[in-house]
C-alpha cells in the first residue's frame, strides 16, 4: 500500500503492556507532552487478559482498577509450616490488564495531546531531530510517525548475554469451589508444599477473590517451560491434594513466563529511542517482579521534563549485584530455594522485605537482611561470580553454559 506522510508527536510509546501503558498514563497526567501509543490491532498479536499484582502503599492513582486487595501474606515452607505476615503499610493488590487498558485509554481520549493508534510497529529508528516508527495499519496501509523520543516496550526478541538465565513460568486457574475454601484477606505468596523439580524450585500461589473464588497458580523457577499438560497436572494435584478444594470449576486460565537473568539490558536503542519494561531491564532479576515498571514510568516521566543523559535505570547497581548472586546460588543449587524465601519472611519484617525487593532499603538494612541468608554459600557465590563468563542464549542452548 502507498505509505501515508509522516506525522509528528512529542513522545511515541510502542506497545500497550504494563510498561507502555504505565508510561502513557504518567505522561497524560502531567500534560507536558503530546503522546501517541501504538498498540497491535485486535487479533493474535494482542495478548489475552492477564492479571498484574504488586504491593502498594497509600494512594497510587490505580484505585479505580484494583480488583482485589490483601492485607496479609502467607508462605508455606516445604515442611508444611506456614508463616503469615502483615506487611503494613503495604497491601498486595491485583489489577486486571483489561481494566488498566480502559483506564489509560480513557486518559488518552480525554487528553488534548493523547492518541491511541491500533497498528503493527514494523521498524523503529533514529532520524535527524528525533526518531520515527514505521507502522502497518489494519487495512494494510503504511504510516510513519515521528517524535522527539520513542519508548519501545515490546518484549525483546532475544536476551542479552548472561551468566545466569532462568524463567519464572506459570499457569493459573480461576477456580470456583462448591463450598467456602478461601480466606479473602490472605494471599498465599509462595506455597512450597508441592513436589520440587530436580533443578530450580516450584510453588503454589493463591489469590482469594471471595470465599468461593480464587486465582490458583503453579509456578516454577527453572530453565524452561513445561507442556500445558504438565502444568495442568501440577495444578490438579495442588488443588486436590494440597489445598483440598473438593469440587470446583475452572472458569478461566492464564499462563506466562518472565525472564530471571543477570543480563545487562541496554536502556537505549538510539539517540532518541529508549527501551522500557522487560526490554529495558525493569523486571527484577531474582524475583521476576515486573509491575515495578510503574515506578520506572514515573521516573521516566519526571526525566522528560528536564532530560539529560540516559533515561533513569529501573534498578540500582547494588540491587542488581545482590540479585545476580542470589540467582547464581539458586541455579547452582548452593542454597535451597524454598528454605531461603520462607526463612527470609520468618526472620525479617515483611515491610522491610518488600522494600528490599523494590530496591528501597538502605545499605545497613541490606546488611541485616544478608545476615539472615545462608552466608557461606552466598559468599562463595559472590567470590566466584566475576569469573563466570556471560554467554548468549544460543550458546546456552547448545550446552556451553559450564558452571
Amino acid at each position: 500500500m502507498t505509505p501515508h506522510s509522516a506525522e509528528f508527536t512529542d513522545v511515541i510509546v510502542v506497545g500497550g503492556g504494563a510498561a507502555g501503558l504505565g508510561l502513557a498514563h504518567r505522561l497524560t497526567e502531567t500534560g507536558d507532552a503530546t503522546v501517541t501509543v501504538i498498540e497491535p490491532p485486535d487479533g493474535p498479536q494482542r495478548p489475552p487478559e492477564r492479571t498484574w499484582c504488586y504491593w502498594g502503599e497509600g494512594v497510587d492513582g490505580l484505585e479505580e482498577v484494583v480488583d482485589a486487595t490483601w492485607f496479609f501474606l502467607r508462605l508455606h515452607g516445604a515442611d508444611g509450616r506456614p508463616v503469615t505476615v502483615a506487611p503494613a503499610p503495604f497491601t498486595y493488590r491485583m489489577v486486571r490488564s483489561t481494566d488498566y487498558e480502559r483506564l489509560v485509554h480513557g486518559h488518552l481520549a480525554r487528553s488534548e495531546g493523547g492518541r491511541l493508534l491500533r497498528a503493527t510497529a514494523e521498524a523503529v529508528r533514529d532520524v535527524p531531530g528525533g526518531a520515527e516508527v514505521r507502522c502497518t495499519l489494519p487495512g494494510g496501509w503504511s504510516l510513519t510517525l515521528r517524535a522527539r523520543r520513542v519508548f519501545d516496550s515490546r518484549p525483546p526478541r532475544s536476551l542479552p548475554p548472561a551468566r545466569t538465565r532462568l524463567l519464572q513460568h506459570f499457569r493459573g486457574w480461576f477456580v470456583r469451589t462448591d463450598t467456602a475454601r478461601f480466606d479473602p484477606a490472605v494471599a498465599d505468596l509462595m506455597d512450597f508444599r508441592v513436589p520440587q523439580p530436580a533443578d530450580g524450585l516450584a510453588f503454589g500461589y493463591v489469590l482469594p477473590l471471595t470465599a468461593h473464588r480464587a486465582l490458583v497458580e503453579y509456578t516454577e523457577f527453572s530453565a524452561g517451560r513445561l507442556t500445558t499438560e504438565a502444568y495442568e497436572s501440577a495444578l490438579g494435584r495442588y488443588c486436590r491434594d494440597t489445598l483440598g478444594l473438593g469440587a470446583f470449576t475452572v472458569e478461566r486460565t492464564e499462563q506466562g513466563a518472565i525472564p530471571m537473568t543477570d543480563a545487562r539490558f541496554p536502556r537505549r536503542a538510539g539517540s532518541a529511542v529508549f527501551r522500557v519494561g522487560t526490554a529495558g531491564g525493569a523486571t527484577r532479576p531474582a524475583t521476576g517482579y515486573t509491575f515495578a515498571v510503574q515506578r520506572q514510568s514515573r521516573a521516566v516521566a519526571d526525566w522528560l521534563r528536564r532530560p539529560h543523559g540516559n533515561a533513569p535505570a529501573p534498578h540500582g547497581r547494588r540491587a542488581l549485584a545482590m540479585d545476580a548472586i542470589l540467582l547464581r546460588a539458586l541455579d547452582t543449587g548452593r542454597i535451597d530455594g524454598p528454605s531461603f524465601f520462607t526463612d527470609l519472611f520468618r526472620h525479617v519484617p515483611a515491610e522491610r522485605v518488600l522494600r528490599f525487593l523494590d530496591g528501597a532499603t538502605s545499605l545497613r538494612e541490606e546488611w541485616g537482611i544478608g545476615l539472615r541468608t545462608p552466608v557461606l554459600p552466598m559468599l562463595r557465590t559472590a567470590v566466584g561470580l566475576p569469573f563466570v563468563p556471560r554467554r548468549s542464549e544460543h550458546a546456552t542452548r547448545n550446552g556451553e553454559d559450564h558452571r
